[in-house]
């Protein structure tokens, strides 16, 4: 069996609803590295809230955060680290526009140092994983530095408009996309940015091809790793428009999808 690079989105694929790696799962991928395989994490998530299950799989690839805006080797000094912030005055623009719709908070993120624009104990409490710095107060004022990320946290009735918003004011800087339930936080990153951007870019260190890239994910943030991947996998929970595009279904994230397909696909030991 040739050497086959495994790329694992992280919430809603990789993880259980749960937030855990299964064992079976956990097996399976530990089994395939033994092969000879390599795998890696590409996720939405900053590092410091990814490296647990990095390190609990034993990982010494390079790992896709930010959605491509962030692609690194932890533990490394000497690999070519990628970081595409977003400019700074392209934020603080589009603070300030949206102030006219009904927002409940915004989040700058410059990679582990975190920025909120209103103090949120909820908020706080999602994305102090890691111990990030938090920063209160308007990021207008307090934001300084080119942000990895920027997260609009809106009023459901809201997401629609303040995505209109930046297809028509901001289109040509950056990127952005919905989460899923149960939050109605709009994403932004640089424009092109997306996890196939750095996939494409940890295959090309590795010497793997497309073709024997297998990925895995549930998202419309993984929709181009999906297509770039010579086998994109959508897991049985993905969303419709993912499982349209990818070239194999498996099972959920709960039911070891994962597992399930490498055992068959890298012909591993059941």
């Amino acid at each position: 069996m040739q050497r086959h690079l495994i790329v694992l989105d992280l919430d809603g694929t990789l993880l259980t609803d749960e937030k855990v790696i299964s064992q079976k799962t956990k097996n399976t991928l530990l089994q395939a590295k033994d092969e000879g395989h390599e795998v890696m994490i590409a996720t939405g998530r900053p590092y410091r809230s990814s490296e647990m299950y990095y390190k609990e799989l034993g990982l010494t690839t390079p790992i896709v955060n930010f959605n491509g805006a962030f692609v690194h080797l932890p533990m490394s000094n000497t690999w070519n680290t990628w970081h595409k912030p977003i400019e700074l005055k392209v934020v603080k623009e589009v603070v300030e526009a949206v102030q006219s719709f009904s927002i409940k908070n915004m989040l700058a993120e410059v990679l582990d140092d975190v920025y909120l624009h209103y103090h949120d104990e909820k908020m706080i409490s999602a994305f102090a994983l890691g111990n990030p710095h938090i920063t209160t107060g308007d990021l207008r004022t307090f934001l300084k530095t080119d942000p990895t990320s920027l997260l609009i946290h809106a009023e459901e009735e809201s997401v629609d408009l303040v995505r209109k918003h930046l297809r028509d004011v901001h289109a040509e800087v950056i990127d952005h996309r919905r989460w899923g339930a149960p939050w109605d936080v709009i994403e932004i990153v640089r424009s092109g940015l997306n996890k196939a951007v750095g996939l494409a870019q940890v295959s090309e260190y590795l010497n793997i091809p497309k073709e024997r890239i297998i990925a895995f994910g549930d998202e419309d943030n993984d929709l181009e790793m999906i297509e770039f991947a010579g086998v994109g996998v959508a897991m049985g929970n993905a969303i419709a428009p993912l499982q349209n595009i990818a070239n194999e279904i498996t099972l959920s994230n709960n039911s070891d999808g994962i597992a399930e397909l490498l055992i068959e696909r890298l012909q591993l030991n059941k």
